[in-house]
């Protein structure tokens, strides 16, 4: 079991919805730790770092970009404490919130060293392992990965996409789809490959899982793989978007998941510690 969304968490806790989240390591880590306590007492194995936005591109747009060392290092550091040493910390890497030459003004060499710079705060911070989320592109989605290889001292690397569907079936938002994904992610020698966030319906998230758990296992290789699900589908609420799956709705779900073969269980967003704890409730044996 992984834990569950930390924007959100933040936010009931006083967080300023527009500032840097990730920022809080440092200036707020009371705030950050109570957050994963919360998800161990509600049965996570491991906690994800608030440091999803953390890496000096995403930095940038709060100022904060010359601060992604210290930011990563409190990161670890708040939830290597609240582990302990029965439980892990996982690094949490997104994406830059751009795109990379020629779609956008990125260069590969400058994300890469971005990751690479992010990637060295966290395990200067103590993490157990790395984990890739919400990649869309598969050129960014690579740079990260070959930055937490080369980077990671050999720490266990998770990698994960988001996919919605359409027409076409299950694709990312840059027209990726599975198999060519977890192609990729194997190809470059990650620990185990997921999914998380989207836009999909419990049931779609369901239908996402079993369509991994194939194309995971055509590729003639033994991983393991992850799902982290959003609460269900957002509804726009004064626009804002709202997840209104309860933990039971979310923990059936996760059961459903789970039986397709899936080994690690978390959630995204819109879910909670009481959406960890039904589903612990429910599966943990």
């Amino acid at each position: 079991m992984l834990d569950g969304a930390m924007g959100t968490q933040l936010f009931a806790r006083g967080a300023e919805p527009g500032k840097c989240n990730d920022w809080l390591n440092v200036e707020s880590p009371g705030m950050v730790a109570e957050i994963h306590r919360a998800y161990f007492d509600a049965g996570s194995d491991a906690v994800l770092t608030n440091t999803f936005g953390a890496n000096r591109f995403a930095l940038g747009r709060h100022g904060c970009a010359d601060k992604a060392a210290q930011i990563n290092r409190a990161g670890a550091r708040v939830a290597r404490k609240a582990a302990g040493n029965a439980r892990y910390v996982l690094g949490d890497i997104g994406p830059t919130g751009d795109f990379l030459e020629p779609l956008g003004t990125l260069k590969a060499d400058q994300v890469r060293a971005a990751f690479v710079e992010q990637i060295k705060g966290l395990r200067e911070g103590g993490v157990d392992g790395l984990i890739i989320e919400t990649m869309t592109a598969l050129d960014e989605l690579s740079l990260a990965i070959e930055a937490a290889r080369s980077a990671g001292g050999g720490l266990p690397v998770l990698a994960s996409m988001s996919f919605d569907k359409g027409g076409a079936g299950f694709r990312t938002m840059m027209g990726v789809e599975v198999s060519t994904a977890i192609a990729k992610m194997l190809s470059l020698g990650v620990d185990a490959v997921g999914f998380n966030c989207g836009t999909a319906t419990l049931d779609e998230y369901v239908e996402l899982a079993q369509t991994y758990m194939a194309a995971a296992r055509s590729a003639g290789k033994e991983v393991l793989v992850f799902a982290e699900p959003n609460a269900g589908k957002p509804e726009l609420d004064n626009g804002q978007a709202v997840y209104r799956v309860s933990p039971q709705e979310f923990a059936a779900a996760c059961g459903r998941i789970l039986q397709t073969g899936v080994h690690i269980l978390g959630g995204c967003c819109g879910t909670s510690p009481q959406h960890v704890r039904a589903v612990a409730d429910a599966l943990k044996k």
